[in-house]
């Protein structure tokens, strides 16, 4: 095909395909990274447990989420965990937002025992000392503090999600790339549809950015509010008030 023979008719006739596909990846992405910030919250904090029977499940959980393709994951969660427990398939959705949250949780939980623990350990015992317990210190004290180290991995760990979340169209999601691969079926041309593929992703990806660098920018230490100013008239002079 010649470069510049590019059709942009077949992109347009099939529209309301990328359209649907783009909000699938969306969903899929944001019930996965929500989700598993939430199950990761809890898994890493069980990883810093000094109990065995605690730290163990969340170790072996982390171990085997992060040394295993995600692509497997979703086979083995569509095909065979999903099928057993409830007789049939949930559909691709239900399939590809646990495979997504199961993965990602992993990888979140990692990041969340990484930024707590590289608090100092006399925060703690300066709250303890004021008769804080552990719990209350930690949700007050440690978290608040750990979460300003953890934006910038979290960012990447929603960036990275977003576009693993391509590999659920092997359970046949309706999803950006399955849009493209219809197309490309559809016409027998590949440049067209995978190229618009490939340049959703990349705006998702750079609006996600600017947010996560909002964000980093927000909660970091040298971050100071705008501050709203008043302005008090008294006859020809005024008066100009920070607030």
């Amino acid at each position: 095909m010649d470069f510049l023979d590019i059709r942009l008719d077949m992109i347009w006739n099939y529209k309301e395909l990328f359209i649907r596909g783009l909000w699938v990846t969306l969903g899929l992405t944001a019930v996965g990274y929500i989700s598993g910030v939430i199950l990761g919250l809890f898994i890493g904090m069980g990883k810093l447990s000094s109990k065995k029977w605690i730290y163990l499940p969340c170790k072996y959980y982390v171990d085997f989420f992060r040394g295993t393709p995600l692509l497997v994951q979703i086979l083995l969660i569509h095909l065979a965990l999903i099928p057993s427990i409830f007789g049939h398939s949930l559909g691709y959705f239900v399939s590809g937002a646990l495979a997504l949250t199961l993965n990602c949780a992993a990888y979140n939980a990692e990041i969340i025992r990484a930024g707590i623990q590289s608090i100092e350990k006399g925060q703690m015992e300066a709250a303890r000392s004021l008769g804080m317990p552990r719990s209350v210190a930690m949700k007050h004290i440690i978290l608040p503090q750990a979460f300003r180290r953890m934006v910038p991995p979290l960012g990447n760990e929603l960036i990275a999600l977003l576009k693993d979340s391509s590999l659920v169209t092997v359970i046949a999601a309706n999803d950006l790339l399955y849009a493209g691969k219809v197309v490309a079926g559809a016409y027998a041309r590949f440049w067209e549809p995978y190229i618009t593929v490939a340049i959703l992703y990349l705006l998702l990806t750079f609006v996600i950015t600017k947010i996560i660098a909002y964000v980093e920018k927000r909660f970091s230490n040298s971050y100071i509010p705008k501050q709203r100013r008043r302005v008090f008239s008294f006859g020809r002079s005024a008066v100009e008030v920070n607030k």
